[in-house]
């Protein structure tokens, strides 16, 4: 898997067409944008993006002993879900640190799909490995990441925009639940239509073999061409997922973060008997760790990543760092978030942050930061 060219997406042609400028994710060629970044994230808003993921990593984890390994290996409590849910999960470390965050599908009963982020493939395939110890029962674990194309729907138009997709065939779209999938198909090649998201709308992903996602891709975006669909590349969907509070690997989340102390201290299920990284949760990350927050700024000059908190403007000491930040399109006003000293975690503590040699206030709020209208 390791490799010094830059991979492409198997949309990578339609991309150059749409006129879209590219950047290397995680050793991939990704869009990075195809018109303006503020554009796709208000379209993503009010109407609906079309987004390429096929470069996130996917493994299947199938037999009567999947479930069981799976319990162990991960953080959540896997076995509990039911066929056709998904739940969000850890890959913790033995000292509790985060190796990734994940969304597991249980797609039959003894059947199971890993989505892992890009630039931790080879990270959680060899943790994987290492944790198949013998089981009461078989598996197989399969890395299937070159084996599947990712299209995701985001926006509020995103259902109307499916169930008028030509040569889509899905029953059940308008019943499913949010973190549930489905099962499709587009011409006769089997879909697996889930509803997840990573923008803080309503929104849908498709999972279907790469031979058939370019197809796949025209045809969704020329049925929601009337409803105001766009493609949308990776700055959009990063300003959608920070104003939606949701972290980041390699900035929210890392090695030598703690899942409490990133405001994820409910997704570990210390209920189970026996995982990876369970007695080091149960230590807990210290009590003055740092603990991510959200800050909320005045003026119009956003904070970026690595930039210092301080609990004034004449303080010499920083309390925290700045792991995402930006103006946000959606509220008109700068926003990020930031690991602080716990003393500076409740919400409307008054920080300044050093932005390029000026410190500019900001204050702690709840996350997140935007919460759409539901119907």
């Amino acid at each position: 898997m390791t490799s010094t060219a830059p991979r492409s997406s198997p949309l990578h042609a339609v991309h150059e067409a749409a006129g879209a400028s590219f950047t290397d994710f995680a050793g991939w060629q990704m869009p990075v944008r195809y018109s303006s970044d503020l554009a796709e994230h208000h379209a993503v808003r009010a109407a609906a993006g079309l987004f390429d993921l096929s470069h996130m990593a996917e493994f299947r984890v199938s037999g009567r002993g999947a479930a069981a390994f799976l319990d162990l290996a991960l953080a959540g409590e896997i076995s509990a879900i039911e066929v056709g849910q998904a739940k969000y999960s850890l890959l913790l470390a033995d000292d509790g640190g985060i190796i990734d965050d994940l969304v597991v599908y249980r797609t039959a009963d003894d059947v199971f799909l890993v989505v892992a982020n890009a630039s931790n493939r080879e990270h959680v395939a060899a943790a994987l490995e290492e944790r198949a110890e013998p089981a009461s029962a078989p598996f197989e674990l399969a890395d299937v990441s070159d084996d599947t194309a990712l299209i995701a729907v985001q926006g509020p138009a995103s259902r109307s925009i499916l169930e008028a997709t030509a040569g889509l065939e899905v029953t059940g779209i308008d019943t499913l639940r949010y973190y549930r999938a489905i099962p499709a198909s587009f011409e006769s090649t089997p879909v697996l239509l889930a509803r997840t998201g990573y923008t803080g709308e309503d929104g849908f992903e498709l999972y279907l073999e790469p031979a058939r996602a370019e197809g796949l891709w025209q045809a969704v975006a020329r049925a929601g061409e009337p409803f105001g669909l766009v493609p949308a590349g990776l700055a959009s969907r990063d300003t959608l997922r920070l104003e939606a509070g949701m972290p980041l690997y390699g900035h929210e989340l890392g090695l030598h973060t703690q899942p409490l102390q990133a405001g994820l201290g409910r997704v570990p299920a210390l209920g189970k008997p026996r995982f990876v990284g369970r007695e080091a949760l149960e230590r807990g990350p210290g009590a003055d760790a740092r603990v991510l927050v959200g800050l909320v700024g005045e003026g119009r000059r956003a904070a970026r990543a690595g930039y210092l908190v301080y609990a004034s403007d004449d303080s010499t000491t920083p309390i925290g760092e700045v792991t995402s930040g930006a103006l946000s399109p959606s509220l008109g006003t700068p926003i990020a978030m930031a690991y602080v000293d716990p003393a500076f975690r409740e919400p409307g503590a008054q920080l300044s942050i050093d932005i390029r040699g000026t410190r500019l206030g900001y204050r702690t709020t709840t996350l997140p930061f935007y919460r759409r209208k539901k119907d």
